[in-house]
């Protein structure tokens, strides 16, 4: 199954127009759908694909184990020979004979950190190869992609040596919502919204674990499958993602990320969690999380100024991760031995609280799609992310805004809420509107998303300038 994607792959399709070849970068978490949007593409626009993947390193492989496994794979689809290149240029060479000159050819370097992991200059050969073999071909696009995001920055896009060579970096993140619904065919028109919002804030929309849904089972069935069985598929793909992205402190790394599952914070509030002073270890382990799309950097302006927020916060941005280290690494012992014994969602210690973070973090994620539902589709917005504005005694309260999107001249403070609305709602947010010093020549807009019912007095008193069933944001 393949849904979305239609930018990436119009951008990808565009290089066919050049007369000479291209080196595209692709990044993105792993099982995001990296090398099936490369795949997909070759496809459609009716290209050659050649797929090299690089293998997870083991103990007692070397270089030439890379080698050979390159030369194995090229000479299954090319039929090139199979004897093991004495170096990277020669593999590099090899592969390169085998594109043809005037036919389209898609060729996917893929987790190519593990290709370059036991030599120190791949990255310096690839781009001999690149400037000497690759580049002179008239019809090529050469993807280098992989899960470790941090060595294609640090290799490739931030390396002057790669400088003004690529042609495209794509950065690829979950589906958007509307795409995930697709995962559940035509049951998604049968079911209730609920049952779409309860699986996404697990899978987040990450389209590998969507696969696995059963559209004609429950929320609570579908996770317990995919969660709470042994070897079930999201029981151990933590810990295969997390030891393959995160090669550098990966435990000072794993405590980091676990003190935001309970809600973001900033540097100083993750010192304070870890018992240590603020440094620029945790700040490096951020950038890894960032880099690797299991965190955010929310930052933002500042409505009141128009400058960049002081303090940046960083919240768990995948729903997958949070879901794993609160309900399911816990009670992973008992999972494996087989006797957990999983009822119900509601059963679970905490689930509306980490349920809440989850649909925050959707809404947040999927803001591109919230637009034009706020009838903000054609303006230009500078700022969109979640705000939080700290007491300051004599200066007045703090507050906290779940998304707070800015334009010129305009502030929209949107209130995310995954549980029933009543009338409260409405002293809830406007305490939040007049936390804010409203600079002159702007207006503040309030919006409010949520999912679950919502009492007839709230929409008749006209606060909110708009109220969005998250079902609109699914598109049902």
């Amino acid at each position: 199954m393949f849904f979305g994607r239609d930018s990436e792959l119009d951008r990808l399709a565009s290089l066919w127009r050049k007369r000479v070849s291209s080196l595209v970068t692709c990044r993105g978490r792993r099982r995001v759908g990296k090398s099936a949007l490369v795949e997909e593409f070759a496809k459609r626009t009716g290209a050659r694909f050649v797929k090299i993947e690089g293998r997870r390193p083991e103990k007692g492989w070397t270089n030439a184990t890379e080698l050979a496994a390159f030369a194995e794979q090229l000479a299954a689809q090319t039929g090139a020979e199979t004897t093991t290149p004495s170096n990277w240029l020669n593999a590099f060479i090899r592969l390169s004979d085998k594109v043809v000159d005037g036919e389209k050819t898609v060729v996917l370097l893929d987790e190519i950190s593990w290709l370059g992991y036991f030599d120190d200059t791949f990255a310096a050969t690839l781009k001999i190869a690149w400037d000497n073999y690759f580049k002179k071909h008239d019809r090529l696009v050469l993807v280098v992609c992989g899960s470790v995001s941090s060595w294609i920055r640090d290799n490739i896009i931030d390396s002057g040596a790669f400088l003004g060579r690529r042609s495209l970096d794509i950065v690829l993140k979950e589906l958007p919502l509307k795409e995930c619904v697709k995962f559940w065919g035509e049951s998604a028109k049968r079911i209730d919204a609920r049952d779409v919002l309860d699986v996404l804030s697990v899978t987040g929309g990450i389209p590998r674990y969507l696969e696995e849904i059963d559209p004609g089972l429950s929320a609570s069935e579908n996770i317990r499958r995919l969660c709470y069985l042994p070897n079930a598929i999201l029981r151990v793909d933590f810990d295969e993602m997390f030891n393959d992205v995160i090669t550098e402190q990966p435990v000072f790394v794993g405590k980091v990320l676990r003190i935001l599952v309970a809600g973001p914070k900033s540097v100083t509030e993750i010192a304070s969690a870890l018992g240590t002073e603020k440094s620029g270890r945790i700040s490096k382990a951020l950038e890894t999380l960032a880099e690797t799309g299991l965190v955010s950097s929310d930052a933002g302006l500042n409505p009141e100024t128009g400058a960049e927020v002081r303090t940046r916060r960083y919240r768990l941005r995948d729903n997958y991760t949070r879901f794993y280290l609160k309900f399911v690494e816990p009670v992973g012992r008992m999972i494996d031995d087989g006797s957990y014994r999983f009822v119900s969602l509601s059963m679970l210690d905490g689930w509306d609280v980490v349920m809440g973070l989850a649909f925050e973090s959707l809404v947040v994620n999927n803001y591109v799609d919230l637009l034009p539902l706020l009838h903000l589709g054609g303006t230009l917005i500078t700022s969109a992310a979640p705000y939080r504005k700290s007491a300051v005694r004599g200066r007045g309260k703090g507050c906290q805004i779940d998304l707070l999107i800015q334009s010129q001249g305009m502030i929209c403070v949107v209130e995310v809420k995954r549980r029933d609305i009543d009338k409260s709602i409405i002293r809830e947010v406007d305490e939040k509107v007049s936390c804010i010093s409203r600079p002159p020549g702007v207006s503040i807009r309030t919006a409010l998303v949520f999912d679950g019912t919502i009492a007839p007095t709230v929409e008749a008193n006209g606060y909110f300038d708009a109220i969005i069933p998250f079902r609109r944001l699914l598109g049902l």
